[in-house]
């Protein structure tokens, strides 16, 4: 049996690589994305505080280290059984939202983007941020960098630092703001709003007003009938903080909402022996393997998943393009993965409004901002949006309060199982006997799983590593036959 290897796959965070076998006919048997890197941080935080579980595991990763820091401070608030007061919660969710727009932002110019605006086919050195200031113009690869300005700015201002933010506490956070940093955070919200609708506009104008595009995002290649889950609020809508975990069927039916502490109700995870990560599938319907449909339990949570599994946007504008993207895709639910890049500009503009809304509000001024735990710890659940997915933390304590068990199930990792389908479906339809395989062919592949946004670093809750892309295609005996290389 023949493989391709692409190790490790580009523009993502972490590393990765994909085996692509081929069969003695040279045609794709079957494809896998591996993840080499080692499991970690649910055993590092073992015999830890666990208040310390915000700055501990808000190093697991580097690109949505806030995500982690709010699923977690959430968890821990629920192991002292503590409710912050109103200003905390808002100071929260306002950081979160800034978060979002900076991370949003990243993948679409920096990670996923450059697939569309400039060409699957383009070379590997200009498929890039470099590549897209040089193709849309410098005054736009400054907005780009300005909006992650502001959004560190944000999360400097509540989180304390720009990076890893360290406020948030069991029961609260740390500190305020004050009436001077909710007029800069206002301001700095406004003009979110208007990059994000400026975003919108460029990606009709690059990928919806192209016809070769919108036939790839419409295609059968990348299209998989899965259940979909997101968090949303009393209403229904999408909401990245808090809320009920919405539970939709591939024919769109809502088939239940379920709590924090009550995921392993809905989710349970499948080891396989060919990689570190697990694939969580949904309990109540069953593991049938890599395969959709009502009858497979296989899941996806990501910005496509929120938008599915929501009945609406809780911000006019963002409500506004909900609507015009499921009569532009043909109702609820859209199976079309490529759609995942649409769907996360559309929650950058929702991120942007409730900036705007939660900046306004006139309670985020307020001093109260902390509640002390007076309850014994025992066991707690945070779950929260992550950029990638829906991100969940679990804690067990002692009545110390020291962390005897952890589980973490992340963005990525919900998504293994449909990732490696999408893989598998691609290179099938890209990967043909006795054809060259080209790396224009190889990148449609990476397309496959780029558009889910990974994070192996998340994933497998390890430090990341960055290297290098080959692809090394070998025959039957297992040497190579042809190798192409290029870099990230």
């Amino acid at each position: 049996m023949k493989r391709i290897t692409i190790d490790p796959i580009t523009r993502l965070e972490g590393h990765g690589k994909i085996e692509i076998f081929l069969d003695e006919q040279g045609e794709v048997a079957n494809a896998y994305l591996q993840i080499p890197e080692l499991r970690g941080f649910e055993q590092f935080v073992v015999g830890r505080p666990v208040e310390e579980m915000p700055q501990i595991t808000n190093r697991i990763c580097g690109v949505c280290p806030e995500a982690h820091h709010m699923a977690a401070a959430k968890a821990i608030d629920a192991v002292y059984g503590v409710t912050p007061p109103p200003a905390a919660r808002k100071l929260r969710e306002l950081l979160y939202s800034a978060f979002y727009v900076t991370d949003h932002t990243t993948h679409f110019f920096a990670l996923g983007g450059p697939d569309f605006i400039m060409g699957p086919d383009a070379p590997a050195a200009e498929r890039n941020i470099l590549g897209v200031i040089h193709k849309v113009g410098l005054e736009i690869g400054k907005q780009v960098i300005q909006a992650r300005k502001y959004g560190h700015r944000v999360i400097e201002i509540i989180g304390g630092r720009k990076i890893h933010p360290a406020t948030a506490i069991p029961g609260g956070m740390t500190k305020a703001i004050s009436e001077a940093e909710r007029a800069e955070i206002e301001s700095m919200g406004r003009w979110a709003v208007e990059f994000a609708q400026f975003a919108l506009g460029l990606f009709d104008e690059v990928v919806l007003d192209n016809p070769e595009y919108r036939d790839l995002i419409l295609s059968d290649i990348y299209t998989h009938r899965t259940y979909y889950i997101g968090l949303v609020d009393a209403q229904n809508r999408v909401n990245f903080y808090d809320g009920l975990v919405s539970v939709v069927s591939p024919e769109g039916k809502r088939i239940g909402k379920y709590a924090p502490e009550e995921y392993r109700e809905w989710i349970a995870e499948r080891v396989e022996p060919w990689t570190y990560l697990k694939f969580p599938y949904l309990k109540k319907i069953g593991w049938k393997g890599f395969v959709d449909g009502v009858d497979s339990g296989v899941y996806c949570a990501t910005p496509l998943s929120r938008l599915n599994a929501s009945d609406g946007m809780a911000t006019p504008l963002a409500q506004e393009h909900y609507e015009r993207f499921f009569e532009t895709l043909g109702g609820k639910p859209v199976h079309h993965r490529l759609a995942t890049h649409w769907a996360r500009l559309i929650e950058l503009l929702y991120a942007a409004e409730r900036w705007v809304e939660l900046a306004t509000d006139p309670e985020i001024t307020s001093p109260q901002v902390h509640t002390v735990p007076t309850a014994t710890p025992s066991e707690g659940v945070g779950i929260v949006e992550a950029p990638r997915g829906t991100l969940t933390h679990h804690y067990w304590t002692d009545e110390r309060g020291i962390v005897t068990q952890a589980n973490l199930i992340v963005g990525t990792t919900n998504n293994y199982a449909p990732i490696s389908m999408s893989i598998t479906k691609a290179a099938r339809a890209f990967i043909r006997a006795g054809e060259v395989v080209t790396e224009g062919l190889l990148n449609r592949i990476e397309m496959a799983f780029r558009l889910y946004d990974p994070c192996m670093s998340c994933a497998t809750h390890s430090l990341p590593g960055q290297m290098p892309l080959e692809v090394v295609i070998r025959d039957a005996r297992g040497e190579t036959v042809e190798a192409v290389r290029q870099f990230c």
